[in-house]
């Protein structure tokens, strides 16, 4: 198993259970720089890319924390780039 992620503000909220490749992604995305506050992550498109491996290394489905909703993979990547666009913006 690769773990469970969640995500919020089209940022990481939370994980569980990764294992090691799916903790190198994140510590990937960490070391880029990560906020306590999900609302405040600066999301660069050096993070976007980071989350978006870490995406691809974990169990489906992928939890989205604001609406409760499960995502796949490739629903969770589509977010994530739209809404670090929507904050670009």
């Amino acid at each position: 198993m690769a773990g469970s992620l969640t995500l919020k503000w089209g940022t990481v909220k939370g994980w569980d259970g990764l294992d090691a490749e799916a903790q190198t992604a994140m510590q990937t995305f960490a070391d880029l720089g990560m906020s306590a506050s999900a609302v405040r992550q600066q999301m660069t498109p050096a993070h976007v890319d980071a989350l978006c491996a870490l995406i691809d290394a974990v169990d489906e489905p992928i939890i989205n924390d604001w609406s409760g909703g499960d995502m796949t993979r490739d629903e969770a990547k589509a977010y994530v780039r739209e809404y670090a666009e929507k904050r670009r913006a």
